[in-house]
């Protein structure tokens, strides 16, 4: 599960090996950027992609069609979804 994010400072601190930042700091200096400015370039891209693939779905052509044609012909509701919505609270 998850941890929470706790936003109680502008600081993280990272716990890595000498090699680990001893190559990020090279990679760094190769981009002539400081460490801090380097590793959250790439950590901001990568959470990019994440939110990105959890937050969009693609379909397949197939699927594509398949969803169209649901939505302009729904099936008729079964006797499931009949139950269902009869058991949601009633709006006064």
């Amino acid at each position: 599960m998850p941890r929470a994010a706790v936003d109680d400072n502008k600081r993280m601190n990272l716990r890595i090996r000498p090699e680990q930042k001893a190559k990020l700091m090279r990679a760094a200096a190769i981009k002539n950027t400081d460490l801090t400015d380097f590793v959250l370039e790439n950590a901001l891209r990568e959470a990019d992609a994440v939110i990105q693939a959890a937050e969009h779905i693609t379909l397949s052509k197939r699927d594509s069609l398949l969803v169209l044609d649901l939505l302009e012909n729904p099936p008729e509701p079964n006797a499931r979804l009949r139950a269902a919505a009869a058991a949601l609270p009633r709006r006064s």
